[in-house]
């Protein structure tokens, strides 16, 4: 019972927030009846999407200070576990997601115990390998499709079960009610011990450590539990997708954009990885289709990403969420 008042005491939080949050809230829930067209809910739905992701990369990006850039290999084990279960055993959406998050920690804690004896730079570098090996592993990989993924099987009718709707509508509500576990459940851990923990190994680990608390045991926790709300993620993904492959799911690309819109908004904070999703999805799908249409432009994308990181750094290296905090205070 405690854990749940945690969870949802928002008492610490300023009023502008409460009521930005509630005004967000409503917002979303009638977003899908104002008209919008099927790209704009697209678009939506990928917000959402991307703040879960971005969420789950805070505990151990921006509370755990870990840059960690190899989240999509969770994506894939998420959407990989949920389409093999549906097109081999037809297993429901609601059985074979909760399989994938596990599968996905147990992965997390079986490669996270090596990877934590590793800091700074040698540790982003050894999460982008591992992530990268594991999608060249699935590329070749002819039981589960191999580069070419894999389709799941439509059926006529919508099915709950199988998380299979004619409108997109469904899918917004389901991705929003995910958004909003995460939300709760990062309010709860943020306070929780390991949070507190998490902070300290951040600001000074040898000092954490000589106070008795086990940094690297830490770490791998908010590792595994980072991986859990991207799996989950991931396997929303293939059922919304209908099809996947190596390359949408556990490409570089994806790991990397995961991170930088946690960075944006703010990293550590509980409005950061929103705030960056919010401003760096629409932004991804307009410059993905303008620049889609450019020869010899690809990556151009991910350059507009940094400078805006490296202007936002230079002024509050907090991210946005930063910015929005000082002139508050400014004002106040």
């Amino acid at each position: 019972m405690e854990t749940l008042r945690d969870a949802f005491d928002f008492r610490d939080f300023s009023k502008p927030e409460k009521v930005g949050f509630a005004i967000f809230t409503l917002f979303l829930l009638v977003f899908p009846w104002l008209g919008a067209g099927s790209f704009v809910k697209a678009v939506a739905i990928q917000f959402l999407l991307f703040s879960l992701f971005g969420m789950g990369w805070n505990t151990i990006g921006g509370y755990g200070g870990q840059v960690e850039l190899g989240k999509a290999q969770y994506v894939g084990i998420g959407a990989y576990t949920v389409a093999l279960m549906m097109v081999w055993w037809k297993i429901p959406f609601w059985a074979s997601m909760p399989i994938g998050v596990l599968i996905a920690i147990g992965y997390s804690f079986i490669i996270g115990y090596p990877l934590f004896r590793l800091k700074g730079h040698y540790f982003a570098i050894a999460t982008i390998c591992t992530s990268l090996v594991l999608q060249d592993i699935f590329i070749n990989w002819k039981l589960v499709g191999a580069a070419k993924g894999i389709e799941l099987p439509i059926h006529d009718h919508p099915d709950f079960l199988y998380m299979q709707f004619k409108s997109d509508t469904y899918y917004f509500y389901f991705i929003m009610a995910l958004f909003y576990v995460a939300i709760f459940y990062m309010n709860w851990f943020r306070k929780s011990k390991l949070g507190y923990q998490l902070r300290m190994i951040k600001e000074d680990e040898e000092a954490a450590e000589s106070l008795g608390i086990d940094a690297r045991w830490c770490k791998i926790k908010a590792y595994s539990i980072a991986s859990a709300f991207v799996a989950v993620g991931g396997g929303f993904l293939a059922v919304y997708n209908l099809y996947i492959d190596p390359y949408s799911v556990m490409d570089l690309d994806l790991s990397i954009k995961i991170a930088l819109m946690s960075m944006l908004g703010g990293a550590g904070s509980m409005w950061g990885p929103i705030i960056g999703s919010a401003f760096l999805v629409p932004l991804d799908r307009f410059l993905g289709s303008w620049l889609g249409a450019q020869k010899g432009l690809i990556g151009v994308d991910f350059m507009i990403y940094a400078a805006l990181i490296m202007i936002v750094s230079a002024y509050q290296p907090r991210g946005i969420w930063g910015i929005i905090e000082q002139f508050r205070k400014r004002g106040a």
